[in-house]
């Protein structure tokens, strides 16, 4: 994939760009010569700023927050949907509060942003739209139900506007990282009781997930497969990175569907 140069005065608006891949992103779009907005709840709070970087205020779960956003931003020729919340929980123990919010930040609100800005890019006959997802969306795991369906939830919603956009200049695509090592493990929202009957094997997960994600890529690898996808000519609707992607999408149109789901249980240490 070769990415062309990026046309001068192209602007860029990436979500969550306070830590993580979103900084990760932010940073390699300025190194590029674009302009770059980066949102983030409180950016006054944001103490790592990335030089060059110009901060808005986004929360994804208020739409008139995300409306103002949209506003203060202009005209956006680049959108990077990456904010979100990753989620763990046995489904029984999932407060219906917390999956309509995971939804609310993974799925509606960036939904929400793409449906404001999606007019102008139109309107100018160039756009990139990148939804950072999951390879979970692939590879469903045992106590990430929730997460795993927000992030489903995306790459569906990708790969349906692509068609509708296509015609007008405008590259639809969703990005799957494996195991990354940016510290999410810390701020992972958990709910499973002292009592539950799967807290050991849940913790068994646990334990395997923050394992797999302290040998994980780096979220500047990941940036850079975020900026190959907007940089080059035709998008394609999915790229993975890290977690030996090549090889297990390739197990998973070789294998049945049941044999991926086990392999990727035992994967996190579940039989």
């Amino acid at each position: 994939m070769a990415p062309s140069a990026p046309a001068p005065g192209r602007t860029a608006l990436v979500t969550g760009a306070s830590s993580g891949i979103g900084a990760a992103v932010a940073a390699a779009l300025v190194e590029r010569g674009y302009r770059v907005f980066g949102t983030s709840r409180n950016p006054e709070t944001v103490s790592a700023r990335v030089p060059g970087v110009e901060y808005l205020a986004l929360d994804l779960t208020d739409y008139d927050s995300v409306a103002a956003c949209a506003e203060a931003a202009g005209e956006v020729d680049v959108l990077v949907n990456n904010a979100g919340e990753s989620q763990n929980g046995p489904v029984e123990e999932l407060p219906m509060d917390a999956v309509e919010r995971v939804f609310r930040l993974n799925v509606f609100g960036a939904v929400r942003l793409t449906q404001l800005l999606l007019p102008g890019m139109r309107a100018r006959g160039y756009g990139r739209v990148v939804m950072v997802g999951s390879m979970l969306a692939s590879f469903p795991l045992a106590y990430r139900s929730s997460y795993v369906a927000s992030k489903a939830a995306m790459k569906g919603f990708s790969d349906a506007v692509r068609r509708e956009v296509s015609p007008f200049g405008v590259g639809v695509t969703t990005v799957e990282p494996g195991s990354i090592n940016t510290g999410i493990s810390e701020r992972r929202t958990q709910y499973v009781g002292e009592r539950s009957a799967f807290r050991e094997e849940y913790q068994t997960m646990v334990d395997s997930l923050n394992a797999n994600e302290a040998k994980g890529i780096s979220a500047e690898r990941v940036a850079r497969t975020v900026v190959g996808a907007i940089e080059a000519k035709r998008p394609h609707p999915l790229y993975a990175v890290g977690s030996n992607a090549p090889l297990v999408f390739a197990l998973r149109r070789l294998l049945p569907r049941a044999a991926m789901l086990r392999i990727v249980a035992r994967k996190h240490g579940l039989r």
